[in-house]
């Protein structure tokens, strides 16, 4: 797991909606997106990703989400495997929250 890239939250916008060139995917479960989650970003549960990998833009920067990083780096090293790069937000929506940026509830924005 150390040839995959870790980016501190502290150097991510508060919103992905209007990031063209950037796509954080979070790749947590229905209820955790539910609970709270960062505006913009792409919502695949992990064991989705091999069935909806072509809803995800990987010609952008992909940064990936989950709770604390496990989940993240999971799915950064299948894509590695199918030949993408990305990088996992270090410290997952644990870090986001203990930083305190802005997250939002509810289902909408889920793509």
């Amino acid at each position: 797991m150390g040839d995959i890239r870790q980016v501190p939250v502290t150097e991510l916008p508060d919103d992905f909606t209007d990031e063209a060139d950037r796509v954080l995917l979070d790749v947590r479960e229905d209820d955790e997106w539910a609970a709270g989650h960062v505006r913009g970003a792409v919502h695949i549960p992990l064991g989705d990703v091999p069935a909806r990998i072509d809803e995800i833009n990987l010609d952008a920067d992909l940064l990936v989400v989950c709770h604390s990083s496990g989940r993240s780096m999971r799915v950064l090293q299948y894509l590695a495997q199918l030949g993408y790069e990305g990088s996992c937000v270090r410290g997952g929506m644990l870090a986001w929250v203990e930083n305190e940026k802005p997250v939002e509830a509810g289902s909408t924005g889920s793509k």
